[in-house]
């Protein structure tokens, strides 16, 4: 592990302590923090120690000693120094109890490594849902795959057995069947994961086609898995077993069914967004499987639920910390996707003092690049001051020596296609800058087409969407799922550039504006009360809560906020 050193001048009196300024808390920012000034408290017990360590041996020789002795006792108390040290300089790996130690480290590298590489969190978890984290481990340890209720689940579901309660054997479960991009699949897991916490029911994820489940994450609770073990049958929304024929076709009669299907689409019916409102006591807690097919995130929708309110108050008391907590909880990515990431960081991110992500997404079936796209990436950057000016010189000024101690900003973009990245980068290799800061503009990959469930396809996009999260500053693209799990892991409010109709015409203006909170925007949330269930009668859910407002990209979705820190993320 990397150490930066102190290199401030010092007398020769200072040199002792000087080399024991040692930044073990903070190895990968290259930036100083609390623990060197903790060091620096130390140095006179340091001090004292060296003293120590140095008269005991000629002491334990005098005293008939054998020469062993003392280089033992040295190396033995310069070990314990040194761990006494780490162990006072470690990180919260288990992010305030978000995590659980147990895992095994080598498995899973990224779960215990990964708050190395990110900043501080950017909002605490409450000791309530701590608890209710650890409660939910115990539902899937006790129901899950492999155990025998979950036999004996399995087996009523496959004989079609429909008399049973829905809280046999104390388990109900909740299938997650999640499609389209993988920053739609990643917002329906947090989804789902959050209203299987809401409902008391173990959380189930469908592998995907090619079973890319496994070559991405690893499993999030300890001692069970999340992979439903076998494929259910492709539903779609005029489904028996779906929620809004169940709940306006049936009245609620779950007779006959051996599951309910929840059709949560970001285009779903009127009917089927119904489930927004069920408190689960209606008809839903009589059946013991509820399948879900979604691709969008559901929080803000489960937020106007009377049901769930108070729930969901003491989850999170931040209204703005739904998707950064259950993200850093739930989504940790495999050891061969986080060897792409911490690679990549090391050789061409870690060492700048900024980092400035740029996620881009093309809403547009031709794959071309598209010049109003660029601009409006440029504007946005000048407009908000996140990209250095470029100096003006009227002519071909002999370049500067770089100054010492130059700011360095490193740019990563990701996105399709590779020219927008080889533009910005040429902005900066034929301008100098106007402050002489150096840039540096960097993109992982470009695949030119996007494929779902294609495992190297994916592995690939998450790799990029975590070295997006270990970014400092993040410009996104409206509607892009795949932006918004970035900011959202990293715990950034980001810009969001406003998406055009029309990629032909001139880039909008404002290019961009700052987002009200790190929370991913909802694209097909209610559109209806709750409280009156009257699906017909479309009205302003925008208005309804104060922690739920309208995106900035999207003027019918929907993303949490918290209003007394708007923007201070």
């Amino acid at each position: 592990m990397d150490a930066d050193v102190d290199t401030r001048s010092a007398g020769a009196g200072d040199e002792p302590s000087r080399w024991l300024e040692i930044e073990e808390a903070s190895p990968f920012t290259g930036k100083k923090t609390a623990a060197a000034a903790s060091v620096r408290r130390w140095s006179m017990v340091n001090a004292t120690l060296v003293v120590v360590i140095m008269t005991t041996p000629p002491l334990l020789v005098l005293l008939g000693g054998g020469l062993g002795a003392p280089a033992v006792w040295i190396k033995s108390t310069v070990a314990s120094i040194g761990s006494q040290s780490q162990r006072g300089n470690k990180k919260d790996v288990l992010l305030g109890g978000l995590l659980v130690p147990g895992f095994d480290e080598q498995a899973c590298a990224s779960r215990y490594q990964a708050p190395y590489y990110h900043k501080s969190m950017a909002r605490r978890p409450s000791p309530y849902l701590v608890k209710r984290l650890r409660e939910q481990e115990a539902l899937q340890r006790r129901c899950g795959p492999g155990t025998e209720p979950y036999a004996r689940a399995s087996e009523r579901l496959r004989s079609g057995e429909t008399d049973a309660t829905g809280d046999v054997d104390g388990c109900s479960y909740l299938v997650l069947i999640s499609y389209r991009g993988l920053g739609n699949r990643m917002l329906a897991m947090a989804s789902a994961f959050l209203y299987a916490l809401l409902t008391g029911r173990v959380l189930l994820v469908d592998p995907g086609l090619g079973n890319t489940l496994a070559d991405l994450f690893c499993e999030p609770f300890p001692g069970a898995t999340w992979a439903l073990p076998a494929d259910f049958t492709e539903l779609g929304e005029g489904a028996p077993e779906s929620y809004g024929n169940v709940a306006v076709n049936r009245s609620g009669s779950v007779a006959g069914l051996r599951f309910v299907y929840l059709h949560l689409d970001h285009a779903a019916s009127p009917a089927s967004r119904l489930v927004y409102c069920d408190d689960h006591r209606q008809f839903l807690h009589r059946v013991q499987w509820a399948v879900i097919r979604t691709d969008q995130y559901m929080a803000p929708g489960l937020s106007f639920n009377p049901a769930y309110q108070e729930e969901l108050g003491r989850l999170f008391p931040r209204k703005d910390s739904v998707f950064h907590l259950l993200s850093r909880y739930l989504l940790h990515p495999t050891n061969g996707i986080w060897g792409m990431v911490t690679r990549y960081y090391n050789s061409y991110l870690r060492n700048a003092d900024e980092r400035l992500g740029i996620p881009i997404r093309v809403f547009d079936g031709s794959r071309k690049p598209f010049q109003s796209v660029l601009d409006q990436i440029l504007a946005c950057a000048s407009q908000e001051h996140l990209l250095p000016a470029v100096a003006s010189t009227g002519g071909a000024a002999p370049p500067a020596l770089p100054a010492a101690g130059a700011r360095s900003v490193a740019v990563l973009v990701t996105g399709l296609s590779s020219w927008y990245q080889e533009s910005i980068r040429e902005v900066y290799w034929t301008s100098a800058t106007a402050g002489g800061e150096v840039v540096s503009v960097h993109q992982p990959s470009h695949e030119e087409y996007q494929i779902w469930f294609y495992s190297k396809h994916d592995m690939k996009a998450l790799a990029e969407i975590y070295l997006l999260s270990l970014t400092d500053r993040i410009v996104i693209s409206g509607w892009s799922t795949f932006g918004y799990v970035g900011h959202g892991l990293a715990g950034h409010a980001p810009w969001v550039m406003f998406r055009p109709m029309n990629y032909s015409e001139p880039a909008p203006s404002p290019a961009c504006t700052r987002a009200m909170s790190m929370e991913p925007c909802s694209h097909g949330p209610p559109s209806f009360e709750c409280t009156r269930k009257e699906i017909d009668k479309v009205v302003d859910t925008g208005v309804l809560l104060p922690h739920v407002r309208p995106c900035e990209d999207m003027s019918w979705g929907l993303k949490l906020t918290d209003p007394a820190v708007e923007n201070k993320v």
